[in-house]
């Protein structure tokens, strides 16, 4: 009888084994991580925007523009420490991802890199005629629109980088996850006024390139900085963003030309130059991915 009782013990104790060693692997299946990280993100900064910040800051600042603008970088903030707590007790490691030691030379590099970029776009429609600045139109992009830009390039990454693109190179290899974080990134933009097939293009390529950035680092700070950088340059030289113009400008411009180069409502994204540029860049960091030795295959 004894002996019965054990086998039987023994039994439930596989059993139960069995059952928690499947609900851990389900637990880290890399989809359901990506789901995980991205829910757990998007909610708590929601939460903590509903129900704290902005009922807080509402009360005691009259203009909503500086509430909206607060409450956005708080949101930043929330969304950046719960994707590091999260995902530094769900996989059990050091966030090497969001180290501060190369941070500001990152983020200084990569917010210089994306102006440049734009703006040696727009030198070149200057320097062929297409590009003309009419008149100053004031600093005001620098306040209230850079706080909403910073939080929007700073949600993107962490959302389409940090989690998506990270788990899925780990996972699938730098290829795999390249291709699918890019047009994944792309589809929310295709609800963005003035868009068309050219600026889609683009936008996928901005997401190759962020992604490649991401693996050349193995760190969010370059993408993140990158993005913010294009972002901004483009209202400053008085275009739209991904077909946007609630931002304002710095300098009211006009274009003329085929907007094949010039672009469309939709912005310089929608011209061919983008284009280029983007895929020079990409081709640069990934070679300089291959050469750091961080490409990495599929598991």
């Amino acid at each position: 009888m004894g002996v019965v009782l054990l086998g039987y013990q023994n039994f439930i104790t596989m059993e139960y084994q069995n059952k928690n060693n499947l609900a851990v692997r389900i637990l880290h299946f890399p989809i359901v991580k990506i789901i995980i990280g991205i829910f757990t993100c998007i909610l708590s900064t929601f939460l903590v925007k509903q129900f704290i910040t902005k009922p807080l800051f509402s009360s005691i600042i009259s203009s909503d523009t500086m509430v909206m603008v607060i409450v956005t970088l708080l949101g930043t903030l929330v969304m950046t420490a719960t994707y590091y707590y999260l995902f530094k007790y769900y996989e059990k490691r050091t966030i090497t991802e969001l180290s501060f030691k190369p941070a500001i030379k990152e983020l200084l590099g990569g917010f210089g890199l994306g102006l440049v970029v734009i703006a040696l776009e727009f030198l070149i429609l200057y320097l062929f005629g297409f590009y003309k600045i009419t008149s100053f139109e004031g600093l005001q992009l620098f306040l209230a629109p850079l706080g909403f830009l910073i939080g929007a390039a700073m949600l993107e990454e962490i959302m389409f980088r940090g989690v998506l693109y990270r788990i899925m190179e780990n996972w699938q290899g730098t290829i795999v996850a390249l291709l699918v974080s890019a047009v994944l990134f792309e589809l929310p933009h295709l609800m963005n006024p003035n868009g068309s097939v050219l600026g889609s293009i683009t936008g996928v390529i901005f997401g190759l390139v962020t992604g490649i950035m991401y693996t050349y680092t193995k760190r969010l700070w370059l993408p993140f900085s990158f993005h913010l950088g294009w972002n901004l340059a483009q209202p400053i030289f008085g275009s739209n963003i991904t077909g946007v113009d609630r931002f304002g400008v710095v300098f009211n411009a006009e274009l003329k030309g085929d907007v094949l180069l010039t672009g469309t409502a939709m912005g310089i994204e929608d011209s061919i130059l983008s284009v280029f540029t983007l895929i020079i860049l990409f081709v640069i960091f990934y070679r300089g991915s291959i050469r750091n030795k961080n490409f990495q295959k599929r598991v």
